[in-house]
């Protein structure tokens, strides 16, 4: 997207009291969404299957793993925020500079519904599609460009597909 485009997005959203709740609720509840579902699925492993058991290891090692390479990225790379870059509000309170790529909170996202996927396969498909609205939200909400957005969801993409479905 361009500069004209990331103004037009806020602008859009802030202009009305309605547009401006309902991308502040996307943005904060969808990722708590997977954020609390994610513990609940970690509670019920422990439970089911015990600590030393492969898959708990893996369902809480390998998100473990990707937030760990993620945020190392964020700081290698530094990249600046659109609002940063274009000079603009975002339309969700945001005041973070740089450390732009790629998106955690997408990051995170794809990385738990890949554990899902790997754990069950229409919960995993409901997981992403929420992954995949909590990375468009970061766009639509001006704190993220997509090349963000599409790096967090390919790292995590990537590593659970090669840590749960291949090793």
């Amino acid at each position: 997207m361009k500069e004209e485009q990331y103004k037009f997005l806020s602008e859009y959203f802030v202009s009305t009291k309605n547009r401006s709740n309902i991308i502040k609720a996307l943005h904060d509840v969808l990722p708590a969404i997977i954020m609390v579902s994610y513990p609940v699925q970690l509670l019920y492993l422990m439970f089911t299957t015990g600590f030393k058991n492969e898959t708990f290891l893996k369902v809480t090692l390998v998100p473990l793993g990707v937030l760990i390479i993620v945020t190392a990225l964020r700081y290698i790379v530094n990249a600046k925020r659109p609002y940063e870059v274009y000079d603009y509000t975002p339309a969700v309170a945001k005041s973070t500079k740089g450390k732009s790529f790629p998106s955690r909170h997408t990051a995170s996202a794809f990385i738990i519904a890949m554990a899902f996927l790997y754990l069950d396969i229409s919960l995993g498909v409901i997981m992403l599609i929420l992954s995949t609205v909590i990375g468009i939200t970061r766009v639509l909400s001006g704190v993220h460009f997509i090349k963000d957005v599409i790096g967090g969801a390919l790292i995590s993409i990537i590593i659970g597909l090669i840590c749960f479905f291949i090793l």
